[in-house]
């Protein structure tokens, strides 16, 4: 603080800071003011500055202190005791351990998505560190599909969910499949919303159900086809007509609550399919036939 410019109210402040007491144990903020190889110094706005080791900065092994630690960067740490220059020595990592517990809490409550660097593998999983606490990433949490070996995930970043918070066992478990799964629903309802109702395109009968039949029409979605919309006879069974793997050609009934509802019956006649494409975009007719894939269909927006 420039000494010219402080007020009566600055002094006081300051003073204040410079009688207070500080014993070991307490926890104190400061900001960064000096970094060499072993030590970080820290102004506290006490009659002493802050040192803190190496060894009290962090708990990851991949910490460094040159890249992780900035001037001007506002610490709290925990004081553990006084040098004999009167420097207060302090740990960031113990502080760490008892502030961190409460964040990472509420971060799970609140689903909230950071990012972590994957340090190393072990036995059903991999290892990071999250608000300098020691975090496991099940192997089953990893990805949306199986992972066979998780060794090829060291060094990767990861955005995850904090999914298991507890300070008694000391545990902190995460979840980047949770992340995944979440961005691949919205990324498949957004998709869906860019579904034209009425358009025709092909698919694939992926599944037969007694109330009609599940089909692909690409890119990740699929749709039903009710058996009163198979064919324009009455069935009993949706095999009587259809196998599975088949391809087919559907039409867009209805896109509603995330669902696509198709017909293979409404295709057949052809002045009703260009009845109902009118609100097909111009560039998805050719003039000619207004049947495409969905990829054609979605190419044209941003996911």
């Amino acid at each position: 603080m420039d000494e010219t410019n402080l007020t009566m109210d600055d002094f006081k402040t300051e003073l204040e800071h410079s009688l207070k007491r500080l014993t070991e144990g307490d926890l104190v903020k400061g900001t960064v003011i000096g970094i060499s190889d072993t030590e970080v110094t820290v102004d506290l706005s006490y009659s002493s500055e802050g040192i803190i080791k190496l060894e009290e900065l962090s708990n990851d092994p991949r910490f460094s202190i040159k890249a992780d630690v900035t001037i001007g960067e506002e610490i709290t740490a925990m004081i553990l005791s006084e040098d004999k220059e009167g420097n207060l020595l302090l740990s960031k990592k113990k502080a760490d351990d008892i502030l961190s517990w409460d964040k990472l809490k509420t971060m799970m409550t609140e689903r909230t998505v950071t990012t972590v660097k994957v340090s190393n593998a072990v036995n059903g999983g991999v290892v990071t560190y999250l608000e300098g606490i020691r975090a496991f990433i099940p192997a089953s949490m990893l990805s949306l599909s199986y992972v066979e070996d998780v060794s090829t995930f060291v060094g990767k970043v990861l955005k995850v969910i904090v999914i298991t918070a507890d300070k008694e066992a000391n545990k902190l478990v995460l979840s980047a499949k949770e992340v995944l799964r979440e961005e691949e629903a919205k990324e498949k309802s957004h998709k869906i919303s860019q579904v034209q109702k009425g358009i025709v395109t092909t698919g694939i009968v992926d599944k037969l159900m007694p109330f009609g039949a599940f089909v692909s029409i690409g890119e990740g979605l699929s749709g039903l086809v009710h058996i009163s919309q198979i064919c324009g006879k009455r069935i009993k069974s949706p095999a009587e007509v259809l196998k599975e793997g088949q391809e087919v050609k559907v039409k867009v009934l209805d896109v509603k609550d995330g669902k696509i509802s198709l017909s293979i019956k409404a295709v057949s006649d052809a002045e009703e399919v260009h009845e109902d494409a009118v609100d097909i975009p111009a560039e998805y007719s050719t003039g000619e036939q207004v049947t495409t894939g969905l990829g054609d269909l979605l190419k044209n927006f941003k996911f």
